[in-house]
């Protein structure tokens, strides 16, 4: 799908290069890579190469992404994902919301990736579920992004089109089956006031994954774009401290 309209300020795809040592990390529905800029500066800091995929038709207008398909989405999440692997000898995943969910895709597609990282990772929207079958209104007013730090600004969009949250809905039915076949260690981070995407949806991730190595670490200050929230720093943190366990685990 072509996009017609330019790229948002802040909005764009960013690449960071440092170690060995590749983490991508993929915003949510509505959203664009500005929502884990600063995460990923942070990680950079930390050493290591950081790539941020805009997805198709975000970050540009909402009639380009009334255009796109889950398929495409996730189409641009897997080359972000090549492109570290080519440069890295090791890759993280991480993804929010509806980017936690494609991330699980990617990690039945690609069982050698390292470990994933899921930040309140969406299989349930229930504000859109009486939207599910319909075909009207063809766009819908969306609210302020739901985020507890007060003067925080997300690059997003104001209108969303049903066609694009039934694209959602679709991507987000089909992930609870492939669970069981994903065996990449996980550590998931579920916001306990989430307004959006229900903290259940993380906790049942977590107990039907086939994961092996898997924890949950629960966010008590920050709403569901916890990347921006108060709690930022703690995803960092403990992702670090994760990604660091595992490195030190493969050459002991």
């Amino acid at each position: 799908m072509r996009e017609f309209y330019p790229v948002m300020d802040g909005a764009e795809s960013f690449y960071l290069e440092g170690n060995e040592v590749g983490l991508l990390l993929t915003h949510g529905f509505l959203g664009t890579p500005q929502s884990v800029r600063y995460l990923g500066e942070s990680f950079a800091k930390l050493g290591y190469s950081v790539f941020a995929p805009r997805l198709k038709g975000h970050g540009t207008h909402y009639k380009d992404m009334e255009k796109t398909t889950h398929q495409e989405w996730f189409a641009e999440m897997e080359k972000g994902y090549l492109f570290l692997k080519e440069r890295c000898s090791a890759v993280y995943v991480a993804g929010q919301s509806m980017g936690g969910a494609l991330a699980l895709w990617l990690a039945k597609k690609y069982p050698e990736i390292k470990g994933l990282v899921l930040i309140n990772a969406a299989l349930k929207v229930p504000s859109y579920d009486d939207l599910i079958g319909k075909t009207s209104p063809r766009y819908l007013n969306e609210g302020t992004p739901d985020i507890k730090r007060e003067g925080v600004k997300e690059v997003t969009y104001g209108k969303v089109s049903i066609r694009s949250i039934h694209e959602l809905q679709e991507i987000m039915a089909k992930t609870s089956a492939i669970l069981p076949a994903i065996k990449n260690p996980v550590l998931c981070f579920k916001s306990i006031e989430d307004h959006v995407v229900p903290a259940a949806c993380t906790d049942y991730i977590a107990e039907h994954i086939g994961s092996d190595q898997k924890e949950v670490v629960p966010l008590h200050n920050s709403y569901h774009v916890a990347s921006m929230d108060y709690d930022k720093e703690k995803i960092i943190e403990k992702t670090h401290k994760y990604i660091q366990k595992m490195r030190i685990e493969v050459f002991t």
